[in-house]
């Protein structure tokens, strides 16, 4: 049986017990900020496909999509974050999610990476923006050179937030 190798992080071995749990995050774009999800939330990410307008849904949900015979709401997460709207590219994905054991997709400019970063060392996010996106930071990560904000998946989906999707599964 094969060790694994330690994680490294700026050229130095990480200790587990000085950071907490380990934890792997994918990274996705939205303008030019970086946004991580946990991949433990994540079913799977898709290309962009037609996505068909349900009369009467909150603005920021985009519609729903069949995947292999479910139905599946997509949001469209520059909306949802009071961001203004794009252009869909041939780099725009939709993240599969889980959320109250319901498959929803999240509308995102473009998958970035995995990458592995301990509890310990997710930052508290400043108070800064507007609230609506701030609600669903769960911190910030110093990846390098880039900062990655974050997501906390369930505040976006709280029942008392009016998202709208419970109706439409």
């Amino acid at each position: 049986m094969s060790e694994l190798a330690p994680i490294k992080e700026n050229g130095k071995a990480l200790s587990e017990s000085k950071k907490g749990e380990l934890l792997q995050y994918l990274t996705f774009k939205l303008i030019d900020e970086t946004y991580g999800i946990n991949v433990m939330q994540i079913k799977e990410v898709l290309r962009y496909s037609e996505i068909a307008p349900v009369p009467g849904a909150p603005s920021y949900v985009l519609g729903i999509v069949n995947l292999r015979g479910n139905v599946v709401t997509v949001v469209d997460t520059r909306v949802r974050f009071s961001l203004p709207e794009c252009t869909i590219t041939d780099d725009t994905r939709i993240i599969i999610i889980e959320h109250d054991g319901e498959q929803v997709g999240l509308l995102v400019d473009a998958v970035q990476e995995v990458f592995y970063l301990y509890q310990g060392e997710i930052e508290q996010s400043p108070s800064v923006g507007n609230d609506e996106a701030l609600k669903f930071i769960q911190g910030v990560y110093q990846k390098e050179e880039e900062l990655v904000i974050l997501l906390e998946l369930n505040r976006m989906f709280e029942r008392n937030d009016a998202l709208g999707i419970e109706a439409m599964n």
